[in-house]
């Protein structure tokens, strides 16, 4: 089976998150027996590792993605799932994020006939979904076994213009903020006799909008305070509201924490009363660029797309961070990413046949 209609065989699946659709079936079929597999299954999540032990080198290459998909939604010009190829074009939901990746490392690491240490795959069936029971789930496990590797690769959608032109090396975290100022609610024709929230942010409200918490530096942006909601009143005229609720969130690199957000806050509302409230749905982390599988990725993707690639750290979150948590130097490379979750979602059979060739070089030469 070459590697396109590989791929093809997994747009097939309907997988909305966190419903596998019967590909992982498919998918330790595809591996064999030659292949050890785990199943950690946490609820309605499906998790697969799978591994192969070449040699007794203490190296550990671990390719990581997801099977799950976002809903399609309306206006397709195809069948969102017949993955029918069209002048070298695929359209269909998961091209780019991320059935792309996974059909190039699955096909690589079938057919790797040698790698200098142990190979795995990680796969999850709830990365798009709440990301609760998936890849951070499985990564505990296996460090309960002593399975962790010492290096991955995500395989998610990085490039930009050019297939080639970016890999991640990090990613920020982020942080939700839910801030509320209790006020004391009155008849607007008496403002002395009230205490109005939405007067008390508007003083302050230029200060923090949009506010870089640190200088970001040479891999990541600042970190910036996002607005976005602001609730209060009561849909009348002639009544002040008794609160205001506002939330927000900070995309935030390593030189910003939650105790910075909290102090920043308090700088500007100490004058009210106000409770906050932070969440952090992921932390940022950072693989150093000297590490072995950032340079084996860059040189690959140098001799086989002939591409001088830069190392970046810009976009959302990923399984990527699950990896930092647990101090695996991990990087992402996959196709270009301009269409992900978007109607008409598509990559090029050229991308992913290059995608598989840059994973193959990896294995052959780590």
């Amino acid at each position: 089976m070459d590697i396109i209609e590989l791929f093809q065989k997994l747009l097939r699946f309907k997988s909305l998150t966190p419903n596998d659709d019967g590909a992982f079936d498919f998918i330790d079929e595809y591996l064999g027996d030659s292949w050890s597999c785990i199943n950690i299954d946490k609820q309605d999540v499906k998790n697969r590792f799978y591994y192969k032990k070449f040699n007794d080198s203490s190296d550990h290459l671990c390719f990581a993605g997801h099977v799950d998909v976002v809903p399609t939604g309306d206006g397709w010009s195809v069948d969102p799932f017949a993955a029918d190829v069209k002048d070298g074009i695929i359209i269909a939901r998961g091209t780019q994020d991320m059935k792309s990746g996974v059909a190039s490392f699955l096909h690589a690491c079938k057919n790797a006939k040698s790698f200098n240490g142990t190979l795995s795959i990680l796969l999850t069936s709830d990365e798009e979904g709440e990301a609760i029971n998936g890849t951070i789930k499985a990564l505990e496990h296996l460090k309960e076994i002593d399975l962790l590797p010492n290096s991955a690769i995500v395989a998610e959608p990085t490039c930009e213009t050019v297939f080639g032109d970016s890999i991640k090396v990090g990613r920020r975290g982020s942080i939700n903020g839910y801030l509320e100022i209790q006020g004391k609610q009155g008849h607007a024709a008496y403002p002395e006799k009230t205490i109005n929230p939405i007067h008390q942010i508007s003083e302050v409200l230029n200060d923090i909008a949009g506010h870089n918490l640190d200088n970001g530096d040479d891999y990541f942006a600042p970190s910036q305070l996002i607005i976005t909601d602001i609730r209060s009143g009561m849909q009348v005229t002639n009544v002040t509201p008794d609160k205001l609720n506002m939330m927000f969130n900070v995309r935030n690199s390593t030189k910003t924490t939650q105790k910075e957000i909290r102090e920043f806050i308090d700088k500007y509302c100490k004058n009210f009363n106000y409770e906050l409230k932070l969440t952090q749905g992921s932390y940022p982390f950072m693989t150093d660029a000297n590490t072995k599988v950032v340079q084996k990725m860059r040189q690959s993707i140098k001799e086989v797309l002939d591409v001088d690639t830069k190392n970046s750290t810009a976009g959302g979150t990923s399984d990527a961070r699950f990896f930092g948590q647990f101090k695996i130097d991990t990087i992402e490379f996959g196709v270009i990413n301009d269409t992900i979750h978007s109607i008409d979602e598509r990559t090029s059979v050229k991308e992913v046949e290059g995608l598989g060739k840059v994973f193959s070089n990896i294995i052959k030469n780590y």
